[in-house]
């Protein structure tokens, strides 16, 4: 097959760029990683680059195996030369390698959440800090924002100054630092962080890796945080053989599907990356290859009213297809009721498969209701975001013990399982043996080989001894010639006795954690069988370190997925629900309340990556009333669904408060298979609100409640004016802002308490 074959000529543009930096703007569905990958073929057969001169980076091991996959098949043998991988990936491919020459050891440790909230614990204890007020939580987040801003603690300590809160988060963020570096350890921001550190202080480093990597790509670039993006301008800054510089930078990306600045991603990354290179190439991927056109309309109407934003469209040569389906449930009972329904009919129609269909919504809280209707259907289903495999209890204690084999230092680890199963070590000896580590400057474990020397544990020495040994022993079998990973594995379970207590336990839950210990199991047998390199026990526990959640998603189980947007970007479906549409929920109060447009806009681009990832049927749902944080709430359909273009929206039946079976095959009616039913002319404005054709409910499009005449319900008050509020109590209105189909008002409460409420759920009442 020839390389060009098949692209469409910006594809075909992209593909044979060759040097200086290129930005190309792909939107969802466009086919960036064929134009990627075929990109790399073109650099190698048509501008004769070294394999090993090409590196392209992403944020999945999902996307890069993707990648990898298809370049392996267009370059052929050739292609193992070439880096395809994540950022964290390749950077800690590169601190395997150079990481002494900052002062850290490369058997290093890499910290998940659970083990840097477990150190944060450990230090609000030793800082004498209430774990009340400050929650590690916080304090994590703080320091993970500083890292992904390149902030050390020392430059966080100067900015903290006559902040008391910053203040004791700086306190906490050095502390931090230094427990790190003392487990030698790295959490995942240290990943990014360290490796630029180690570019700058060692200018005979990088440019080893400059040279190295003379052509460098770099995928989903809309998501990438100030310390990415200094990672990856340090490795373009290039230069030709006559020494001009020539940044053979391409990135790939869609700033419309920014939706990850709760992490750190820095949408302004690919909007001012024109700015930063200004030789830059700009080429629009618009052509989708997945969706009908009617879905790609319904997100472009969406998308449009962002401001910040590049501008772009998509379009296919595929069918219009369905309109979109829209409905408006009682409740979300009833929501998740005829979901289930409409699936059920669908697949037992044979008219597709379970697999095919995914239910998306705002936050992990709304699958519980789709979780029992599923299960009262017998569908089957996963969530993808619920607990990681690697987070489950007895895989952590495992790995615990496998970290601790391998980095002795890494104290939280040797206390998860000191013990593990229970050796009677009480938490006062712990402490002590804390203490002493501390007072010496040595590591837990180092702590413990000197237990004789401690004082007030002489009654556990033999325990803690026999725990030594126990280590020590499996590093000496490890350490013998054709010894597996496998092998070393069941050893731990066989000496310590984790299965055979779980055996003992007999309950559905500990024959549960049995079935995961024999996944971990295999899972080690095949990072043996399939490791390109020699296989390690620090490169297994580097490769279960780096999995996320939607690496573990096995599209060829026949299973519905529910998961949040944030979860199902990348990710496509023939069948898609997106679910609990509602002002308040998505978008959530807080887009809804702010001053900041910012925070509206990432809402919408969520909305666009959500009705993008529908290939054939996408339904829309909201809610009148939900059960919420305690109380039941009644909801405007979202913002979002007015926005969609009336005649691109198919009501699909009226839903009274008691849902027929015909009403949720009408979700999908004439689509799927099912009958189309006709609703009663009595339905259509009366009990139960349908939003159809002649509805005053109904602006440009589906979901508004304004009043008949467009403007917001009337309120018997206006600025000025004396309320009262049920929990806020008595206060003056200072501002009332039309928002959409609401008010927005300002209350100066008279308990110098400044509100911004919604007027349809501040329920204020008029002195």
């Amino acid at each position: 097959m020839h390389i060009l074959e098949n692209l469409n000529p910006e594809q075909e543009r992209a593909v044979k760029h060759f040097k200086g930096p290129l930005l190309i703007l792909a939107g969802a569905g466009s086919g960036k990683t064929r134009v990627l990958t075929h990109r790399i073929a073109y650099l190698i057969s048509e501008y004769n680059v070294n394999p090993w001169n090409i590196l392209a980076l992403t944020f999945t091991n999902k996307a890069a195996g993707e990648m990898r996959e298809r370049v392996d098949q267009i370059v052929g043998e050739s292609a193992g030369d070439i880096w395809v991988s994540t950022f964290h990936s390749a950077c800690v491919r590169i601190l395997r390698r150079q990481i002494e020459a900052i002062g850290y050891g490369r058997n290093f440790t890499i910290y998940d959440s659970d083990d840097q909230k477990s150190l944060m614990r450990d230090i609000l204890k030793y800082l004498q800090l209430d774990p009340k007020k400050y929650r590690e939580r916080t304090i994590l987040s703080a320091i993970s924002s500083a890292k992904d801003e390149l902030i050390t603690p020392e430059q966080y300590e100067t900015r903290a100054q006559g902040d008391y809160t910053k203040e004791i988060y700086a306190r906490c963020y050095r502390e931090y630092a230094k427990r790190l570096h003392d487990a030698n350890a790295l959490d995942f921001d240290d990943i990014i962080c360290k490796t630029i550190q180690l570019f700058e202080e060692n200018e005979d480093i990088l440019s080893y890796y400059q040279n190295r990597f003379r052509f460098i790509m770099v995928d989903e670039y809309q998501d990438t945080n100030t310390a990415q993006f200094r990672l990856i301008s340090l490795l373009a800054n290039t230069a030709d053989d006559d020494g001009t510089i020539l940044h053979n930078l391409c990135v790939v990306g869609d700033d419309d599907q920014s939706i990850y600045k709760f992490r750190g991603a820095n949408i302004y990354n690919i909007l001012n990356f024109e700015s930063q290179y200004p030789e830059t190439k700009v080429i629009k991927l618009e052509e989708n290859y997945r969706s009908t056109q009617n879905i790609l309309d319904a997100a472009n109407a969406v998308i449009k009213n962002n401001a910040v934003r590049k501008d772009k469209a998509l379009w296919t040569e595929k069918p219009k297809g369905d309109a979109i389906y829209y409905t408006r449930f009682e409740n979300e009972y009833e929501e998740s009721g005829c979901i289930a329904d409409a699936i059920a009919n669908v697949v037992s129609a044979g008219l597709a498969s379970y697999k095919d269909f995914a239910i998306l919504y705002r936050t992990n809280a709304q699958s519980r209701v789709f979780e029992e209707k599923l299960v009262l259907h017998n569908i089957p289903y996963r969530i993808v975001g619920a607990v990681n495999f690697y987070q489950r209890r007895e895989i952590k204690d495992l790995l615990a013990y496998l970290r601790t084999i391998e980095n002795g230092m890494d104290d939280i680890s040797v206390k998860r399982i000191i013990n593990v199963p229970k050796r009677g070590i009480g938490l006062t000896t712990i402490d002590r043996i804390t203490n002493y580590a501390i007072e010496h400057g040595i590591s837990f474990y180092d702590a413990l080989e000197n237990c004789d020397y401690i004082d007030g544990i002489s009654r556990s020495a033999a325990k803690l001894g026999s725990f030594v040994s126990l280590i020590d022993s499996f590093k000496r079998h490890l350490a013998e010639p054709g010894y597996s990973l496998e092998g070393l594995l069941r050893e731990i379970i066989e000496e310590t006795g984790y299965v055979r207590l779980l055996q003992e336990e007999d309950s559905d839950e500990a024959n549960g954690r049995i079935e995961n210990i024999e996944e971990l199991i295999s899972k080690a047998a095949s990072y043996e069988e399939n490791c390109e390199e020699e296989p390690t026990l620090g490169g297994f526990l580097e490769e279960v370190a780096l999995v996320a959640d939607i690496d573990n998603v096995d599209e060829s189980n026949d299973l519905v997925l529910l998961m949040t947007l944030h979860s199902a970007k990348g990710l496509e479906f023939p069948y898609v629900y997106l679910v609990g549409m509602e002002d308040g929920i998505f978008p959530g109060y807080s887009a809804i309340m702010s001053d900041n447009e910012e925070e509206m806009e990432e809402e919408r681009r969520l909305c666009y990556v959500g009705i993008t990832r529908a290939m054939n049927k996408l339904s829309l749902s909201c809610a009148r009333s939900r059960f919420r944080n305690g109380e039941q709430q009644f909801n405007r359909p979202s913002q979002f669904i007015n926005e969609i273009p009336r005649y691109l929206l198919k009501q699909s039946g009226a839903v009274p408060a008691k849902v027929s079976s015909s009403a949720s095959s009408s979700l999908n009616a004439g689509s799927m298979g099912s009958e189309k039913k006709k609703i009663p002319s009595s339905q259509k404005t009366g009990k139960g609100g349908a939003l159809f054709a002649g509805n005053p409910y109904i602006s440009k499009g589906f979901g508004s409640t304004k009043s008949a005449s467009g403007s917001p319900a009337a309120v018997n008050y206006t600025t000025g004016d004396r309320v009262a509020h049920v929990r806020f109590g008595e206060g003056t209105v200072t501002e009332m802002k039309e928002v959409g189909s609401d008010y927005q008002v300002t209350v100066a409460f008279d308990n110098s308490i400044n509100r911004k409420m919604m007027a349809s759920f501040a329920k204020l009442k008029k002195l």
